[in-house]
């Protein structure tokens, strides 16, 4: 079994994250639960801002918050020096709550209201990235009321289509996603933006998808963008100081998956911006880049308590656990492939073949299809791994299950940063109407025989 970050197998055998027994956190703090590993999420920070240093000095690294947000989250990414990407209100507000630099905030968002840009121009956030004619207007708008000039990137769809599943498929021309290059979109709201009294054009963005592990498409991209670039500077003269090209990079989710070490992607992507400036005689931008599952995916780790189990002679058995698809939607939208422990039985030989179940009422609620397992019983735990990306972010209620908590680990130590939700807080937003409450109840039909 492949151990991530800080993981080993202690001498109870059972599985270990940031020094702490996963056996002892599920009997502390209870199952479903999350876990960060957060020696794991800083190296990968490092790792990232390090690898841009010494491969292309003029960059900017922003954590993707989609993937992962929290407010301390956005404490761990401010102290590493990354800046953040946020894409909703709901994410500005959690992270001006963590005190995290307005300055190094990026706001995306394909339809973003008056009220979410209101805030993020009052709070004095770094850029605006404009997805549409739209936003153009709307974001004007709201400058001259606020009497600020704002900074904007325009996203752009580059035509590129990414060797990864089509729902996180973005940058190819079919997208809801940015000004299209192929249509002159792109380049008309840069027009409509340098016109603009307001709205100060630093450069554009693009983003292709995300679980993409082959880095030419990253270049292609990129190839695409430097020509947009060339020609709008042989029409209007205007030079993007600015060039955002996005994230996705993969991570390993099962064996078959090849990660690639973000110092190793920032040397690549660095030595193919160099080239490509060169070749079109363009000054050199800033470069950005917006990493966000491969800096959290790999250092979260979901823990389940095994209940139930169902043998279906010579086809498989289901072995239940006490979550699923409320806290981790991925398998059922994307048909995500995960890799797992027995967490109590860590260094125990394997012995069957089991498929993991969750437990709402859903057939398509399954975790994993045929895992190898030692021998194994109700009440063990299940360690999922890679579930710090797009697990907590995209957890619901579905079957009223309250969301699970999550733990910060390291060296020891494990501190809550999202306390469990109870039963109560499933119903604090309910209201009953004053007529349902004082009504009286209709009389019961009285079946006869």
């Amino acid at each position: 079994m492949y151990l991530r970050g800080s993981m080993r197998i202690n001498d109870a055998g059972h599985l270990e994250i940031g020094g702490c027994d996963t056996v002892q956190l599920a009997q502390t703090y209870g199952t479903p639960l999350y876990v960060l590993d957060e020696s794991m999420v800083r190296a990968r920070c490092r790792a990232y801002r390090l690898g841009f240093e010494e491969s292309y000095p003029d960059a900017e690294v922003l954590y993707a918050g989609k993937a992962l947000l929290t407010t301390a989250m956005c404490r761990i990414v401010e102290q590493e020096g990354l800046s953040l990407d946020v894409v909703s209100g709901g994410e500005l507000y959690t992270a001006l709550a963590a005190d995290f630099p307005a300055e190094r905030i990026y706001f995306h968002g394909n339809n973003k209201s008056r009220q979410e840009l209101q805030m993020a121009v009052e709070a004095g956030i770094h850029r605006v990235v404009i997805d549409n004619f739209y936003e153009i207007e709307l974001l004007a708008e709201v400058a001259d009321a606020c009497a600020q000039d704002v900074s904007v990137l325009l996203r752009v769809t580059p035509g590129v289509e990414a060797h990864t599943h089509s729902y996180i498929q973005t940058g190819q021309d079919d997208s809801k996603f940015g000004f299209g290059l192929a249509s002159g979109a792109a380049a008309q709201a840069a027009k409509r933006c340098l016109e603009s009294g307001r709205l100060v054009l630093k450069g554009f963005h693009c983003h292709i998808g995300s679980q993409i592990f082959d880095v030419t498409s990253f270049e292609a991209a990129g190839k695409a963008m430097f020509g947009f670039l060339e020609e709008l500077r042989c029409e209007t003269g205007f030079v993007a100081r600015e060039l955002n090209l996005g994230g996705g990079l993969g991570i390993r989710y099962t064996k078959g998956d090849v990660s690639m070490d973000p110092a190793d992607y920032a040397k690549r992507l660095g030595g193919f911006v160099k080239a490509e400036a060169e070749a079109n005689d363009y000054p050199l931008p800033r470069i950005l880049v917006e990493p966000g599952r491969s800096i959290v995916g790999e250092a979260g780790t979901t823990l389940y308590t095994i209940g139930s189990s169902k043998e279906i002679p010579g086809i498989r058995t289901y072995v239940a656990v006490d979550g699923g698809m409320g806290d981790n939607p991925r398998v059922a939208l994307y048909e995500a492939k995960y890799e797992a422990m027995i967490a109590s039985r860590a260094a125990a030989p394997l012995a069957e073949t089991v498929s993991i179940a969750g437990k709402c009422c859903e057939s398509g609620d399954m975790i994993i299809w045929d895992l190898e397992v030692p021998q194994w019983s109700s009440g063990d735990i299940l360690a999922v791994f890679a579930t710090g990306a797009y697990n907590y972010s995209m957890a619901s209620n579905y079957n009223r299950l309250p969301r699970p908590a999550m733990l910060l680990v390291n060296e020891g130590s494990a501190d809550i940063i999202v306390e469990r939700e109870r039963y109560e807080d499933l119903i604090r937003h309910d209201r009953i109407p004053l007529r349902l409450a004082t009504s009286e109840a209709a009389p019961r039909h009285v079946r006869r025989a």
